[in-house]
Parts: C-alpha cells; structure tokens; sequence
C-alpha cells in the first residue's frame, strides 16, 4: 500500500545529525556507535532504503532552525538571518539527493499527479525517487514577510508558524500567547501564496489566533489528542473539532512522550510504558471518532525528530514498520477504505482539493 508520511526532518538528520540517508539503517547506526553528542544515537529509525522498503513514497520534509534571543535556553541561532542560511543549506542537501536521485520536489497538483504514476508504474522500486513536500518547522528564519515569497519560488508549500517556545511570529510548544502583528502579516503573504498553515506546535492562544486570522488551507502535521496524553503539545477535543470543521488533516505523531501519559525522558522506556504502535491507533480512533469518519487523519510519524528507537514504539524498528499499522486499523473494524484514507488518501485528498 502507497504511503505518505506528512512529517520527516531529514534534512536535520543529514546536516545536524551528519547521517547519509542513502544508507542502509545498519550502517547508519554502527556508524554513531559511542558518540553521545545526541540523545538517539546508534537508534536511528530513517534511511531512503526503509522508506522505500516500507512504500512510503511521498512525504512532508522539513527546514528548520530557530532563533532564540537573549535569555532563551532553548538551541537556536542568534539572529534570523543565521535562521535564514541554515535553512537554505537545509535546503541544498535536498537538491543534492534530488541530483543523486533520492528525492524529487513536489509542488504543485501536476507534480503530484506525475510522481504517485511513477509509483504506481513497474519502474524497479530502488530507481523510484521519494517525493518530497517541503515544510518550515517555525517561521523564524523568515527574516521578514518578503522572504517568504523568495522561500515559496524555492518550492516551500507549508509553514508552522512556530515550534517550542516563544517565536518571532507566534507563540509554540510551552509557551503562551497570541500571534501578535508580525504573525499576522505571515499568515495574510501565506494565504496570498497558497502555503498551508500547519498549526502543530502552536500555543493553544497562537492557534486559535491563527485560525480566526487565515482562510487558507490547514493541516496538523504531526499531532496526538490531549485527552490521552495531558499536555499543552496535543490537542484538546474542541481543537480537533474545529480542524475536522476547517477540513484538515491531523497526522498522528510516533514519538512516545505524545502517544503515552507520564513518560519520563531518559528514564522510560516504550516497553515498560507498554507503547506500542496500537497505541498510536487509539488516538487515531479517538480523532475519527470526534469526526465521525475517517476523512481527517493521516500518519505524520515524526521518527528521528530528535529522537530514536529509545522513544518510540518498541514494535517498530525503522520506518518500513508502518506496514503494520493498516492491519492495526483494520483490527479496529476499520473498513478497506478507511485504511486508505489513512495510509495515503486523506493527505492526497487535502492537496487535490487545496492545489488548484
């Protein structure tokens, strides 16, 4: 089954993380054997190879860098042009794997249409490049409002106006607040342009600002439901139900301090909190059921977001292992198509409706 993974930092783990995702998973990790200069070492979940192994053919892949003034503890550069040049280096490393091969840009209804053929054609499965949505992961590095047309001309087609902590446009993970003018002026060039709005990671004031400020498309990229696991990172009943009323897409997230409550970082491990991939089924069932359907959910896994095979479901040792999740949901009494909607059909279907 054809899949689409709406939330990967690859281009972190090739420039931060200094991995070469055209590697075997194996490799990947023995190479990182003793370092200890990251959290997930040696447990990386994510290369091309298991991409491709698991059919995952299109995903959303980030740029990401934040800035951070003074007083902030959290990493990040020191002025949003630095932002603004690590992204664009991201964004190199993307065009590199597009010369050798690895990845295509898609970004536009015609892309789109052209690469799901090239997937679904009997091209040999090593020779099929991945598609690529690219996304900002907080809005930092946009120096100001006209850099994001400059971005936009380079293929970016979805931005989260902010990540964890206080942003220059709007207000993450953590903290608290509105948008305020700045953040306004983003959304009005990012409603010009057609660039969805990705509310994951957004402070429950900066989401409900955003939403009452944008009439353009929007998604949750990667996000899980508050009432399973208490926290200001999930969503709450009654944002699910507006994103559901707004037609949105909410991409369930694999990282296990979302998925199960009272994770306790480098002390739990998914074993003994029993997090496994079923878990990641109920807060897909919890969000259907909110919808009555299955129109407004996707898989946005986020593996390797900074973490590894420590701190995610321990029946899933790289990415391939999404193959599990269609009989999970079947198990369910998820019918055929629901699974579709799932794995692939809602995401394409959000693009073909909002890529006109």
């Amino acid at each position: 089954m054809f899949k689409i993974d709406a939330h990967l930092d690859l281009s972190m783990n090739a420039m931060e993380w200094n991995r070469d995702l055209r590697l075997p998973l194996n490799t990947i990790n023995e190479r990182e054997y003793g370092l200890t200069d990251k959290p997930d070492r040696g447990n990386a979940t994510v290369s091309f190879p298991e991409l491709r192994k698991g059919n995952i053919g299109l995903v959303v892949a980030t740029q990401i860098a934040r800035y951070v003034a003074p007083g902030n503890a959290l990493p990040g550069w020191h002025s949003p042009e630095q932002a603004w040049a690590q992204t664009q280096g991201q964004l190199a490393w993307y065009h590199a794997m597009e010369t050798a091969g690895e990845l295509v840009q898609v970004k536009d209804l015609e892309g789109l249409e052209k690469h799901l053929n090239l997937w679904q054609s009997e091209v040999p499965l090593p020779e099929k490049p991945i598609g690529y949505i690219l996304s900002l992961e907080g809005a930092d590095s946009i120096v100001d409002v006209g850099y994001l047309k400059i971005a936009y001309e380079k293929g970016l087609r979805a931005v989260g106006p902010a990540h964890y902590g206080p942003g220059r446009y709007a207000q993450g993970t953590n903290a608290t607040g509105k948008m305020g003018p700045d953040g306004y002026a983003l959304l009005a060039e990012m409603e010009r342009l057609n660039i969805i709005l990705d509310v994951t990671h957004l402070s429950d004031e900066s989401f409900w600002d955003a939403l009452s400020h944008f009439n353009g498309a929007v998604w949750a990229s990667h996000n899980n439901c508050r009432a399973l696991v208490d926290h200001n990172r999930q969503f709450t009943d009654e944002q699910i139900k507006e994103l559901i009323n707004r037609g949105a897409v909410i991409g369930a997230a694999l990282d296990a301090w979302m998925m199960v409550p009272n994770w306790e970082r480098k002390i739990s491990t998914p074993l003994g909190m029993q997090c496994n991939l079923e878990v990641m089924i109920d807060h897909i069932d919890h969000i259907c059921q909110l919808a009555g359907n299955t129109n407004h959910v996707g898989i946005g896994s986020d593996l390797d977001g900074g973490y590894g095979k420590e701190q995610c479901p321990y029946d899933l040792e790289s990415i391939a292992d999404l193959d599990k999740v269609p009989a999970l949901f079947a198990k369910r009494g998820y019918s055929e198509n629901d699974v579709q909607n799932l794995m692939s059909g809602n995401w394409l279907k959000f693009l073909r409706k909002n890529w006109v």
